[in-house]
């Protein structure tokens, strides 16, 4: 009589979709694209990081028309980058623009893009492009392309995982190690049931970019 033992199939690894949207301006959406870099490097990801406008989002909100040119400078310099070196130069190009924003908290934005601009080797007049309107079709669509998948009543960051898009996760500050792997499973989790809208609670602390 032979024993036999039942073979294991070893499980499939599956890759996570996940498209960002975000404002460059935005401490939260800073803050969750850290989080989304920590469990990149223990789970497989395909990341694509896609621009929108908090100036766009707000153009018809009277309070806020004042803040609006400042806005879209980075969301501009960041459309035309796309446009014109292609998508692999977005996330270098947010990486840049959002450590000198939020980490250093350098409030000159002339300084801001011509660091960023040449820390990922754009030429140095690709500055310009931060003040020009051409290519404001371009970042309306892809603002467009995040803002429709989850409503008008919500900001930045918007992400989708699998396709499953929701506003969020606002967190502070971005979890590291095992904490960020578990939030990232409830993200995963809640993105799997077509019926999931809302979870929220109200901030109990500023950004924490520690």
């Amino acid at each position: 009589m032979t024993d036999t033992v039942a073979s294991e199939t070893p499980p499939v690894a599956t890759t996570t979709a996940v498209d960002f949207w975000f404002d460059p301006s935005c401490p939260w959406a800073w803050m969750t694209s850290r989080f989304v870099d920590e469990v990149a490097l223990h789970r497989d990801l395909d990341v694509t990081f896609h621009v929108m406008s908090l100036a766009i989002l707000n153009e018809d909100n009277e309070a806020m028309q004042d803040r609006l040119p400042k806005l879209l400078r980075y969301t501009r310099l960041v459309a035309a980058a796309a446009e014109l070196h292609g998508q692999q130069i977005v996330k270098p190009l947010y990486d840049a623009l959002g450590q000198r924003i939020h980490v250093e908290a350098i409030d000159d934005q002339d300084a801001v893009i011509a660091g960023a601009v040449a820390e990922v080797g754009l030429p140095d007049d690709f500055a310009r492009y931060a003040d020009s309107d051409e290519y404001d079709a371009q970042l309306r669509a892809s603002h467009k392309d995040g803002i429709d998948r989850v409503g008008q009543d919500v900001g930045t960051p918007v992400i989708a995982v699998n396709g499953t898009a929701f506003f969020g996760p606002v967190i502070s500050p971005a979890p590291k190690g095992e904490v960020a792997l578990t939030l990232w499973d409830g993200v995963v989790a809640a993105a799997s049931y077509d019926g999931f809208f809302e979870l929220k609670r109200s901030r109990t602390r500023g950004p924490d970019f520690s």
